[in-house]
């Protein structure tokens, strides 16, 4: 089996090439960060051209770099939702006209779906069934992976989602969009304990995020103070801790809870070296396996949703109709 896959949920372009007995072949991605930066946020639709744009010569440059022939081709994958309207219009559209000129299947992706799988493109795939912590700009949620579509949502997010909750607090150290990176740079640099904010929702039990609150809590520390460098890098610092220290402690509730013997970590904020390390920690005490994607498959891009899409080919996903775009696609509606 041979899939071209295509991401374009939000505001990266992604495209990639993935075979099931050769791995990755290929994998091409266009970030519109530059593009959004001057509106401190994602234009749906400035981002739903630039993908128009941008499809066409990453698709010949994917199918170059692997060396393939559309004819070599077994299916198109592209991601169905969530994500912006717009910006999944453009893909289904083009993943449906390049897949009928071809005489291909065309195979509707979830994006969450992409990045709970995204791990299983290491040398080292964590085996099912696994306990997965999804933590993005769009979500954040622990869930129970018992296999391919079968996807049990323990806890979510309330209200922000932590990426989002880095990317807003990073705005208020005045540092640019999408600052999440910006900020985990700028707290390499702070003292660990000079700020102290709240981590929400551990004074309870269950399993659900809420991130809202620590934001304000930065912004309240933040009031009236004019903060050299070095004390706004103690308040990212500060931030960061509270982050990790939630996530950490709701991932070692959900591994008692499952006891699930692998724990991956998905999502942009899966990137995060300080979270890596001490949900890597909080594995091993768990007597579980931590597993992560490379920092590049973290975030959005057509890799996952080829591997997604070539998995869900090989159980037969190409006979039914085509998925449609869908902005708002509960995780658990998926299916096997």
């Amino acid at each position: 089996m041979r899939v071209l896959g295509i991401e374009t949920s939000c505001d990266e372009t992604g495209v990639a090439v993935y075979d099931a007995v050769a791995g990755l072949l290929s994998h091409r991605l266009h970030s519109q960060v530059a593009m959004h930066q001057a509106y401190g946020g994602v234009v749906p639709e400035l981002a739903s051209r630039d993908h128009v744009r941008r499809l066409l010569p990453l698709v010949r440059a994917a199918l170059g770099e692997a060396g393939a022939a559309p004819a070599s081709i077994d299916a198109v994958a592209y991601t169905a939702g969530p994500g912006l309207i717009g910006a999944l219009l453009v893909g289904a559209s083009f993943a449906r006209a390049l897949a009928q000129a071809w005489s291909k299947p065309v195979i509707g992706v979830h994006h969450l779906e992409g990045h709970l799988l995204a791990p299983l493109l290491e040398p080292r795939p964590p085996a099912f069934p696994f306990l997965a912590l999804l933590v993005s700009g769009g979500h954040t949620m622990l869930v129970d992976v018992a296999a391919l579509g079968e996807y049990r949502v323990l806890g979510e997010s309330l209200d922000d989602a932590a990426g989002e909750a880095f990317d807003k607090t990073a705005k208020l150290l005045g540092l640019p969009y999408p600052g999440g990176a910006a900020l985990a740079a700028l707290a390499e640099r702070g003292r660990a304990g000079a700020y102290r904010f709240p981590r929400p929702m551990l004074d309870r039990p269950g399993l659900e995020f809420s991130f809202s609150g620590l934001k304000t809590a930065v912004r309240v520390a933040l009031r009236g103070r004019a903060l050299d460098e070095s004390g706004r890098a103690d308040v990212a610092r500060g931030f960061e801790d509270a982050v990790v220290d939630t996530l950490a402690e709701k991932c070692r509730r959900a591994l008692r809870a499952t006891g699930r013997e692998r724990l991956v970590v998905a999502g942009g904020v899966g990137a995060n070296q300080r979270l890596r390390e001490r949900l890597g920690g909080v594995a091993q005490e768990a007597g579980a396996s931590a597993h992560f994607p490379r920092p590049q498959f973290c975030t959005d891009n057509g890799a996952m949703i080829a591997l997604a899409g070539c998995l869900r080919l090989e159980r037969g996903a190409n006979r039914g109709p085509p998925v449609p775009a869908r902005a708002n696609w509960p995780l658990d509606e998926v299916g096997n």
